[in-house]
């Protein structure tokens, strides 16, 4: 009887040791998964923000749809300028005072012309098409907006942001700690429940929450 007990309190211990192993190690793997996919999720808003940066710097304002940035990266131009000679004092003393008057009387020189984008903003064979698409997660695409905001300065500008939720990306990890890390980034910090970059409500330059 006194053996059969010994066994069944070495089991309970043994169970025990498990649970407080557990205990200890399941924040410990889910902080080190949870980092390990903000990082990809990081490097794919970086390039979102990049092509789009792109994307405004011929059209003149940002655009809130994937089809439309895609098809900007892949068949649409950026304007490259060679500049030959500069506006100097002799000029403007002389009363020439703009570039376009010295490029009219022939004493600078611009030359504009005309790379492809997608030649020039990504490495080449990058994967135009996955853009849109959070890293790690099947056809689950990035939640991505544009407008207009007026700045404290009462000038309007264009905004746009694309972010992840963290319910989103991390729904199949412990719920709990999905919710604990939600309400340290919400309550604590102030922050964003997931990852962001740019902001539709408040100009930031394009920032990642992750750069705040």
């Amino acid at each position: 009887m006194k053996k059969a007990l010994n066994i069944v309190l070495t089991i309970i211990i043994i169970v025990l040791i498990y649970f407080l192993y557990e205990s200890i190690m399941e924040p410990i793997r889910f902080k080190k998964e949870r980092e390990f996919r903000e990082s990809a999720i990081k490097e794919k808003l970086i390039d979102i923000r990049t092509a789009q940066e792109a994307f405004k710097s011929v059209k003149g304002y940002y655009t809130g749809s994937f089809d439309t940035l895609i098809t900007f990266l892949k068949t649409d131009s950026l304007p490259l300028v060679f500049k030959i000679g500069s506006l100097t004092d002799e000029m403007i003393a002389s009363g020439i005072t703009t570039e376009r008057e010295a490029v009219r009387k022939g004493l600078i020189s611009r030359d504009t012309s005309y790379i492809p984008v997608r030649d020039s903003v990504f490495k080449e064979g990058y994967p135009i098409d996955q853009l849109r698409f959070v890293p790690g997660l099947e056809n689950i695409e990035f939640q991505m907006s544009a407008g207009r905001v007026m700045t404290a300065s009462m000038v309007m500008v264009n905004v746009f942001e694309a972010y992840v939720l963290n319910d989103v990306f991390l729904s199949d990890l412990d719920r709990q700690l999905v919710v604990n890390y939600n309400d340290q980034k919400t309550r604590v910090t102030g922050g964003f429940p997931g990852m962001k970059v740019g902001d539709v409500k408040v100009p930031n330059n394009n920032a990642g929450n992750w750069e705040d």
